[in-house]
């Protein structure tokens, strides 16, 4: 488990491809992350939960497989690009984001970015299969960093990026044009699942639909 706060600007140094193109290995860098890091532990990239293969030198590498590709960003990814890296979450450590898993749910694109005094708006568009689980004020995971929703439209959301999230960051340097990966909040998604096997078929009368639903 992850919180969303990022602990290091890492590097992408050699993407290894399988000859179907059906996944890939990752050789990234991030001294800070792998410092206590073995085979086995879990790093997350750009908010994907990663499983560390080994490291070395400041180094690990992670294979990425097919479904990992389809959903998020990191099929994309080249040599010399900056990603946010995060250690999973000590029991008992402080979380400082919010509960964020490290499975990304699909991916959005940069329309717009609006430059302020202190911070940035950003405008991102969101595949129509998450809006319903994107709510004012809610938390969202792009890219691996915890924000909160300023806007939630039908098909798109805005954050607020403070200065030290663009320092620190891939969501400084990001593009209108480019994809991030987005994980909604878990919590929305059992209770949609929840409600949905409570709310019985069979019920057909409205004492039945009251009692299915309370």
């Amino acid at each position: 488990m992850f919180t969303g706060i990022v602990e290091e600007l890492g590097e992408v140094v050699a993407v290894e491809k399988s000859a179907d193109g059906t996944s890939s290995r990752l050789r990234l860098r991030g001294p800070k992350v792998t410092e206590d890091a073995g085979h086995g532990d879990s790093i997350a990239v750009n908010g994907v939960c990663l499983t560390v293969v080994d490291t070395a030198d400041g180094e690990f590498t992670a294979d990425v497989m097919a479904e990992t590709l389809n959903r998020s960003g990191l099929g994309v990814l080249a040599p010399g690009d900056r990603v946010n890296l995060e250690r999973p979450m000590a029991l008992g450590g402080r979380l400082g984001g919010h509960l964020v898993q490290g499975h990304v749910d699909g991916t959005g694109t940069i329309t717009e970015r609006v430059p302020g005094e202190n911070w940035e708006i950003v405008r991102i568009a969101v595949p129509p299969h998450l809006t319903r689980y994107v709510v004012e004020k809610g938390s969202i995971t792009v890219d691996g960093v915890s924000l909160t929703v300023v806007e939630a439209g039908d098909e798109h959301l805005t954050v607020s990026l403070i200065p030290t999230t663009l320092d620190l960051t891939t969501l400084g340097v990001k593009k209108v044009g480019d994809p991030v990966n987005l994980e909604v909040d878990v919590l929305a998604k059992y209770v949609e699942r929840l409600l949905g096997h409570r709310a019985a078929p069979a019920a057909t009368t409205p004492a039945e639909i009251a009692e299915a639903v309370r």
